[in-house]
Parts: structure tokens; sequence; C-alpha cells
């Protein structure tokens, strides 16, 4: 008996490979997703704005790399004795205006730099609603817990996303002639929303996405969103709130990005690496026995040969975790 509906996932034409500068955007399903290329040591930058949950944050993040835009403080508000960003998420935000400011500018400094050699750009989009400032209609990308009577809310057509999309993406394409981009819609369900809305915010942002991705030769879609909301389809598979995939879900979506978006070349260093990874986090019931420390130097060695054998990857903290047992 079969308990879920499978389907095949379309292999990207020019597949991630251990050479490829990747940067993710977008919301927190992008900074799980980039953690596990990150702890699978691929050159990958995540969310230099912190999270970004709609469309037009995306862009607008985009454009200040683009424009090689400096945060002054006038960039800054003062809510609660702390310096936030309206263009930020609440990671960035001090006490110290000076701090948060230098945060933000060191961050979009390797952004656009980053941008400018990146391979592949993989935007996961979250929602279409977006919150404004009732006093001037100005976009926020994160309301830092400023009370609500201060926004309102709307939802973004699907012709002002494809616009804001296409021009950002015409300009990107201008300055990194090598540049993709892989689209995600985000399986988290948005129900504070309500989960009419949430289901018609995903439909909009499926359809704005689909058309860009017919549009350009460069642009791709991966379907995070319907591996969980689709294949998987269970609550099992979330996390208490009934809104985040768990680790389960995370890590079935993760081997579907391995199987899809990695080079079939980069695939055996991704699995070595892996088990790598999984002999660091390996806690012993007793480390001082000879068994265990002929397992630490089999695995020392490992990682010393992959140093030699591949440089350009940054694998000393693992060399340490495996010394420090």
């Amino acid at each position: 008996m079969q308990f879920h509906l499978g389907f095949p996932v379309e292999p990207l034409e020019n597949a991630i490979q251990y050479s490829d500068k990747l940067m993710l955007m977008g919301s927190c399903f992008a900074e799980e997703i980039g953690e596990k290329l990150q702890e699978h040591r691929f050159n990958t930058l995540i969310n230099p704005h912190g999270i970004l949950f709609n469309p037009l944050s995306i862009t607008h993040a985009l454009t200040a790399y683009l424009d090689g835009k400096v945060y002054t403080e006038k960039d800054l508000f003062l809510h609660n004795d702390i310096w936030h960003s309206w263009d930020h998420h609440s990671r960035f935000s001090d006490v110290n205006p000076e701090k948060a400011l230098q945060q933000m500018n060191t961050a979009a400094a390797a952004a656009a730099n980053t941008l400018e050699q990146a391979d592949w750009l993989v935007l996961t989009l979250g929602s279409a609603h977006a919150h404004f400032l009732k006093e001037n209609n100005r976009l926020v990308a994160n309301n830092h817990k400023v009370p609500a009577a201060h926004f309102y809310k709307r939802m973004l057509t699907v012709d002002e996303i494809i616009t804001a999309l296409d021009n950002v993406m015409h300009r990107l394409f201008f300055r990194n002639r090598k540049v993709n981009i892989l689209f995600t819609v985000s399986p988290v369900r948005y129900i504070r929303d309500g989960v009419v809305e949430n289901n018609f915010s995903k439909a909009i942002l499926l359809q704005a996405v689909h058309h860009l991705v017919n549009k350009f030769d460069r642009l791709f879609y991966f379907p995070a969103y319907e591996l969980v909301i689709d294949d998987l389809r269970d609550y099992r598979f979330f996390k208490e709130d009934m809104v985040h995939p768990n680790e389960l879900a995370v890590n079935y979506v993760w081997e579907k990005v391995v199987q899809s978006c990695v080079h079939p070349e980069s695939q055996p260093l991704l699995h070595q690496i892996a088990e790598i990874n999984r002999a660091a986090a390996h806690r012993p019931m007793n480390p001082e026995s000879t068994q265990h420390q002929q397992f630490l130097k089999t695995y020392t060695d490992k990682v010393k040969k992959l140093m030699l054998d591949h440089p350009e990857l940054q694998l000393a903290d693992l060399l340490e975790r495996l010394s420090s047992h």
C-alpha cells in the first residue's frame, strides 16, 4: 500500500556544483535549506537582510545590493529603546544605532559582492501579504513588535509581484551574466492570515513565479511547497504549531534538493561530508576507549584528505570538532 503521493522532481539543467557561489533569500524555509547547504560545505550566503516573507521586500533588498546602498541613521527608528530598520529582520536590531548600522552595512556589502559573482540565487517566497505603515504607505519587511494599529495589510497582486521581480531580474542579469535563479514557495502555512487567505496567497505566489520561470531561460522552480503540502500531506510532518515543517519534512525536501538540484559529480563529495558530519556529532559512551580513538583517527584522516583534495572547502572546524572529542 502507498500512503503518500510521490511525484518526480525534474533535475535542474545546470545543477549546483561545489565550485558554485550561492545566495539564498526569503522566508525561514530558505534558512532551513541554506543551513543544509552550508552544513555540506557549499559556498552559501543566507538572508543578508534577515528573513523576508513577501516578494516586494525581497526585491527591495536585491535593489539595495545592486545600488550599493549604505544605510544611515535616517534608515533607522527607535522602538522600546532598540534601533530597527523597516527593511531588515530584527536580528539586525540593536540598542546601539552605530552597531545596528555596522551589521546592516557589513551584510549588505557581502551580499552585493556575492550577487556580482553568484552562480545561483535561490529565492523562497513566503507570503503575498505585505504590511505597510499607515502614516506614509511605506512597505515593511518586519513589524518589530510595533503595535498593529500602525500598519495596514493587503494582498499583493500577481501583476505587481511579476513587475517587481521582472525589473530586478533584468538589472541582475545585466550585472551578472552567469547567474541562475531558483524559485521556491515556502511550505510554511501562514494561518495567522487565515487558512483561506493563506491558500489564496500561495496561489498568487505560484502564479507569479511560474509566469517568470516560463519567461526567462535562467529561471527555475523547485517544488518545495508541493513536496510538503501534496506529497507528505500529513500533520505529523509539521512542528507542534502545525505551521512549520518539522525536521523530518525538511530532511525529506533536502533529499529531493540533492537528487534534483546538485550536480551528479558533486553528490559523492556531498555524501562524504555528510558522513563526516555524522561522525563529528557522535557522542560515545566511553570517549577514552581504543575503539573510539580509532574511530576519531579514521575520520580525522578523511577530513585531512578532503582538505588536500578540496582546499577551496572550509573544513577546519570539522577537524577541530573531531580533535576535541
